[in-house]
């Protein structure tokens, strides 16, 4: 799949990163944790740190103490005995998902339930809003998703422009990120569309 994901429509220029970095919001910050627990097994939150520095986003011992319990990540045995850290799954099953075991698509439906904003449609084109400084994380787990019937994002800030290979194919997606908005989990593009196709549903 063509991709154009990461590609920033503003630059933020050259400013290194702070604690927390200016315009990584706590949100956005759970989001590439959880993004990195998913994909490592990762067995201590110094290793953890060093994984997120490495992607530009540096926290203190504290913060990064604070954030684990906030996503209620918890340690658990790997395949090989040894204790990494894990994000629990959604719904009445709590075991957690651990590195490989963890799929991508719901993945994706835990972050449209924490970040995602708006998703409004046009033709084959759909822009999805999330908090400041979460829109590259969270068009990073759209495309590892894979569905065919995306064929490329381009994140900024705080929106992703998504284009469908169908030329009215807009729509469609744009509800089902709705629906895991809503729901939390990966959408099957049967459910009954939301009453307001723009925006999430808000409690």
């Amino acid at each position: 799949m063509s991709t154009y994901s990461g590609a920033a429509l503003h630059s933020k220029g050259g400013r290194p990163p702070l604690d927390p970095p200016k315009g990584v919001t706590k949100t956005a910050r759970h989001a590439k944790i959880i993004t990195l627990l998913e994909q490592h097994e990762v067995r201590s939150q110094t290793e953890l740190a060093e994984q997120l520095a490495d992607d530009g986003v540096q926290v203190n011992q504290a913060t990064l103490s604070r954030d684990l319990v906030e996503i209620g990540a918890l340690r658990v045995r790997n395949s090989g005995g040894h204790l990494v850290y894990a994000v629990p799954s959604e719904g009445g099953d709590r075991t957690p998902h651990v590195g490989e075991f963890a799929t991508f698509e719901g993945r994706l439906a835990r972050l449209c339930a924490e970040i995602l904003v708006s998703a409004e449609a046009s033709a084959n084109l759909v822009v999805l809003r999330t908090p400041p400084g979460a829109a590259q994380y969270f068009a990073g787990a759209i495309d590892r998703v894979g569905w065919d019937s995306i064929l490329g994002t381009i994140a900024g800030d705080d929106t992703i422009l998504l284009i469908t290979r169908s030329p009215s194919g807009g729509s469609d997606i744009a509800q089902r990120f709705l629906i895991m908005s809503r729901t939390g989990k990966p959408g099957n593009g049967s459910a009954v569309p939301h009453p307001n196709h723009n925006e999430k549903e808000v409690p």
